[in-house]
């Protein structure tokens, strides 16, 4: 009886984790986390010519990245301690951004295809 149960709760896990990916791809969307190690995650997927809004946390005060600056975009945007910034912005060519903190030390990128 258990494992029926658990492999229910597994399968409903696993097809909850696909959904949820292939959500985010579509709307161009994407969450990004700033720890101790850095924007988490560093590189990203997105789609050329369609609006992408980065949804940054900043999580820590253990970093100087307090801000995400993205000079092919115009953007330097101060990210305050514990709440989502969103980002929205619209890459038109294919290739990749990259964005650092204002200090340079932690860096990302954005793969635009």
């Amino acid at each position: 009886m258990h494992r029926i149960i658990w492999a229910g709760v597994v399968t409903l896990a696993l097809l909850a984790g696909c959904t949820q990916q292939a959500t985010t791809k579509d709307s161009n969307r994407v969450a990004i986390s700033v720890t101790e190690e850095g924007f988490v995650p560093a590189s990203v997927t997105v789609s050329a010519g369609r609006p992408v809004t980065l949804v940054v946390t900043r999580k820590t005060t253990k970093t100087c990245a307090n801000e995400l600056v993205m000079p092919a975009q115009n953007i330097n945007q101060p990210l305050p301690l514990g709440q989502a910034v969103e980002i929205t912005f619209t890459p038109k060519e294919k290739g990749e951004l990259s964005y650092a903190c204002a200090m340079d030390m932690y860096k990302g990128k954005v793969i635009v295809k």
